[in-house]
């Protein structure tokens, strides 16, 4: 029991922060503060919104940005990762709410938190490295598309009608803007998502997203229009509490707080993969970042915030003001706490049309029409993958359009390593066991025929391997050659048992040659070649096979025996 516990607390230690995580911060402390504000100026819109979108209001947008944001910051495996609330987090979020109510989310963030830092201490992390890149972005398609219908309640300046999925309560909405048309939300969310879109190539360094929801709020106010806002805030954030937690359904919500574990493990480690790609010299641990995520999802929800993830947006915004450090993403989520203490009152005023359009020129900014491209006329495999996800993700949810293009994706690569997969009939007219004459040669071609099994032989692609070994006729002896065979699984081993079985027992002789060391225990384990064996068929090179072939034939009558083999002695020896 010490060594377990002791092993464990090790795993817990390796996850923690260093000195040398810190120390960074020294280096260009002004930039990382300057990134960290603008960060933060650009995170406030897309907290407030994401918290209004998840049903729970925006108070718990901005909770989570500065509680997770700052945990995350502190334990995370990335220097230059922000956290905070996401849309894609959001999504999973909506159907909780509208069933569980608020104590469900508070339930499933505490249990994502757990499950990530299982996966931390497991260390998981290495595999997120595996899901292929037609499955991202295919699921970040799916997500910009529900994203953007999420919105078209609130853009409309309409009540968001009931129902759980996206397509039909946009479609609802749209109904209700026919009955009772609202043209001053529709110009306010407009406005907004034009000026984020066009300021974005005009000045990409100026967070437009601000500018529009400010400009939008004094429009609104100045003229007195009805719309919908914020509503009120409480001025700071609320102490810890677990009095929403309902442990009745801590079984009934195991299976979305998976949802959430896995969706925050994904994001957060895409994220700090984009995060890398755009700097030098800086490599994120990503167990070490499932870990801090996990700790930010399990404090999050004590202070009214919903489950979080690394946001890529906010995380590139970072980068590109010149973030070094963990100062930077600290600072945005200190900024963020200030605002929420000192300016409640006027953010409680900006009209939700204003934050719909954040939201819609988010999602339309997500997506990368020139990725996409590329991407669906690389393979029809890759288009597949990425179509299957984008519309899993946009009729079902996202775990299971990532599960979905997973399976999809894993399909195709079987496939494709299937079809390299060959079984070759080798000529023997470089016979190397000797000299023969041509006679010799197309004798020994009529009877013995040798196969190269090349690449994986697994249960893609065995049953293929099959049906054309036993279709081979005419001849005496098979020769295996398996010494390029690079995989061997279960399947492929019996399939091979079995064409030795079904060759034999059409009196043609089967031998094997060089079998490798990483191929022998799947074939001893199911004794496939144990015939071989114990007639000594199984050589190490093929050279050797070819020579005992033909010795075997010229016993069983089958190839006449060399003159010089078959002189018998006509005298006695002397004395």
């Amino acid at each position: 029991m010490s060594t377990v516990l002791h092993d464990f607390w090790g795993s817990i230690r390796s996850l923690l922060p260093v000195r040398a995580d810190f120390s960074g911060m020294r280096r260009q402390p002004r930039r990382d503060l300057l990134a960290g504000l603008t960060v933060a100026i650009v995170a406030l819109p897309l907290a407030l919104g994401f918290g209004v979108s998840s049903g729970l209001g925006a108070e718990a947008g901005l909770a989570t940005a500065v509680v997770a944001g700052a945990m995350a910051a502190v334990f995370g495996g990335s220097n230059l990762q922000v956290s905070g609330p996401t849309g894609a987090m959001t999504v999973v979020l909506v159907p909780i709410v509208a069933r569980y109510g608020p104590g469900g989310v508070l339930t499933v963030g505490l249990m994502a938190g757990l499950i990530l830092i299982a996966l931390a201490v497991a260390k998981a992390g290495r595999y997120m490295k595996y899901v292929p890149a037609p499955v991202v972005e295919g699921f970040t398609l799916g997500i910009a598309c529900v994203i953007g219908l999420q919105q078209v309640p609130a853009a409309l300046g309409v009540a968001t009608p009931k129902g759980e999925k996206v397509l039909v309560v946009a479609w609802r909405a749209v109904e209700d803007f026919a009955a009772h048309p609202n043209w001053t939300a529709i110009g306010l969310s407009a406005g907004v998502a034009t000026l984020m879109l066009a300021g974005a190539r005009w000045r990409p360094t100026v967070p437009f997203s601000i500018v529009g929801v400010i400009a939008a709020t004094l429009a609104a106010q100045a003229a007195h229009f009805d719309v919908a806002r914020i509503g009120h805030l409480p001025a700071g954030l609320p102490a810890p509490s677990l009095g929403f937690l309902d442990l009745s359904t801590v079984s009934s919500l195991l299976a979305p707080a998976i949802a959430v574990a896995a969706l925050a493990a994904l994001e957060s480690l895409l994220s700090a993969t984009v995060a890398d790609g755009m700097t030098v010299g800086q490599k994120h641990d990503p167990d070490r970042e499932l870990f801090g995520q996990g700790l930010a999802n399990l404090a999050a929800p004590l202070f009214g915030g919903v489950p979080a993830t690394a946001a890529i947006a906010r995380t590139a915004v970072n980068v590109r003001s010149g973030a070094g450090s963990r100062l930077a993403a600290l600072t945005h989520a200190v900024v963020l706490a200030a605002i929420v203490f000192a300016a409640a009152p006027l953010v409680a005023r900006i009209p939700l049309a204003a934050l719909a359009g954040v939201l819609l020129a988010t999602a339309i900014r997500m997506i990368e029409v020139g990725s996409l491209r590329a991407m669906v006329r690389a393979t029809r495999g890759d288009a597949l993958v990425l179509i299957l996800t984008a519309l899993a993700t946009l009729a079902l949810d996202l775990v299971y359009a990532v599960v979905l293009g997973l399976a999809v994706a894993a399909v195709v690569a079987l496939r494709a390593v299937a079809q390299h997969a060959r079984l070759d009939r080798v000529p023997l007219e470089h016979d190397p066991a000797g000299d023969h004459s041509v006679e010799e040669h197309e004798l020994l071609a009529e009877h013995i025929v040798a196969y190269r099994i090349e690449g994986p032989l697994f249960f893609a692609a065995a049953h293929r391997f099959l049906l054309e070994l036993t279709d081979v006729a005419d001849v005496r002896v098979v020769i295996l050659r398996l010494s390029r065979v690079t995989a061997l699984d279960a399947t492929g081993a019996l399939v091979l048992k079995d064409a030795v079985h079904k060759l034999s027992r059409r009196g043609i002789t089967v031998m094997a040659s060089g079998i490798q060391p990483g191929q022998r225990q799947a074939l001893d384990a199911l004794g496939v070649l144990d015939p071989l064996y114990a007639e000594g068929r199984v050589f190490s090179t093929t050279p050797e096979a070819i020579r005992a072939a033909r010795t075997h034939l010229q016993r069983t009558g089958v190839l006449a025996i060399p003159a010089q083999a078959a002189k018998i002695p006509t005298e006695e020896p002397a004395g």
